[in-house]
């Protein structure tokens, strides 16, 4: 039977990653998106809500392990995957996995949503 062992929520302002597109500070979206996620929010009339429910989604993670961008981590280290039917999932590489790994855990669910002004994650770890 698994344990819950992090919960982490998150709210971001959809209108900050509206200027941020608007206004060319691609060196921002680059330090925090992959490229995958990139593409995808790009690829949209209106990035703007799809990248703020990815950057609530990181953030969420990393309250939901107790650490911030701490020891290592980069938002490189975590990307927002959606799977055929849509539901959305948190990929871990690098520091991330590392971590996530010597904790002994062993799920991460996302939930995220955005509607109006705001993109909102939740993110729950389980460990066995």
């Amino acid at each position: 039977m698994s344990s819950i062992a992090g919960i982490g929520v998150d709210l971001a302002r959809v209108e900050r990653f509206r200027r941020f597109v608007q206004q060319g500070k691609s060196g921002i979206i680059d330090r925090i998106f992959t490229a995958q996620e990139k593409a995808y929010a790009m690829g949209k009339r209106d990035p703007a809500p799809y990248l703020a429910v990815r950057f609530a989604a990181k953030e969420a993670f990393l309250k939901a392990l107790g650490l911030g961008l701490r020891q290592g981590l980069s938002w490189q280290d975590m990307e927002v995957v959606r799977d055929e039917l849509g539901c959305p999932s948190l990929r871990l590489t690098g520091r991330a996995l590392e971590i996530f790994t010597e904790r002994g855990l062993q799920s991460v669910h996302l939930s995220y949503s955005h509607d109006g002004d705001y993109g909102v994650a939740n993110v729950v770890l389980e460990r066995p």
